[in-house]
């Protein structure tokens, strides 16, 4: 696993990504501490990603969190660390028992052994991403199809910069096969989830100051159009970030 830490003023922020095969379903484990007297008010952009929340201020659950659609607002007390497990989509077919059939815009309430194990069996951040990456290769026992491997490899390599006729011309599945698939199975069209996805990957552009349009978009108007919807402020305030608020913005590695 790749391991990187960050401080970003009273935010403690670690990450592990996890190594193959586990990969294919999860995009990291992370810590986030507020290691402050205060609470600190953040904004949660919408990523794309599935989130397991292992709260220490609440141990009788785990929080699942879908695919946001929209920013939304969340307290950190003081005093207060989460580890969690950030999941690609695929993870809900291969890694879960129960089917989830709605998941955007949602967070369901799980108990707090849902996974045969609780947030007392950590000891530290290490402990947490080893113990779960066990548990999930264990759950593993049956073959990914490679149509769904393939599907989802476009999607995220590509920033969700890829079309649908691209990705049925590429894996050679059918275009309406893809998208009743994806529709069904997550309650979001690919399309739409491709936009989320190339929202994401302006955020590292726009942390560092550059308030263009990089990827696919028709112009100027558009780029900041898309921000807007999905952050609720324009590019140039989101690169400001005041106090740290956009918490993926503050969590960004530093070049």
């Amino acid at each position: 696993m790749n391991k990187t830490n960050q401080e970003i003023h009273e935010i403690d922020f670690r990450e592990m990504k996890p190594s193959f095969p586990l990969s294919n379903y999860v995009e990291s484990f992370w810590m986030l501490s507020n290691v402050s007297d205060q609470e600190k008010q953040i904004v949660i952009l919408p990523d794309g990603r599935i989130d397991l929340i292992f709260s220490f201020e609440d141990r009788n659950e785990i929080t699942l969190l879908g695919v946001d659609s929209e920013p939304s607002w969340a307290v950190l007390a003081p005093k207060t660390s989460m580890f969690a497990v950030s999941f690609k989509l695929l993870a809900i077919e291969y890694l879960f028992e129960d089917k989830f059939t709605v998941l955007i815009d949602t967070a369901y309430n799980l108990p707090s052994d849902y996974f045969g194990i609780s947030i007392e069996d950590f000891e530290n951040f290490k402990g947490f991403c080893d113990l779960v990456s066990s548990k999930f290769l264990s759950i593993l026992n049956h073959e990914i199809d490679e149509r769904k491997r393939k599907l989802f490899d476009l999607i995220y390599n590509s920033n969700g910069e890829i079309t649908i006729a691209e990705i049925a011309e590429t894996i050679h599945w059918n275009s309406r096969q893809i998208n009743r698939y994806f529709s069904q199975r997550f309650g979001i069209s690919l399309k739409a989830y491709c936009t989320i996805l190339r929202f994401r990957s302006t955020f590292e552009q726009i942390k560092e100051g550059k308030l263009f349009p990089e990827q696919n978009f028709t112009d100027q108007a558009h780029f900041i159009k898309n921000i807007k919807k999905f952050s609720g402020v324009t590019p140039k305030e989101l690169n400001k970030n005041i106090n740290d608020r956009f918490i993926q913005l503050s969590t960004l590695k530093k070049k």
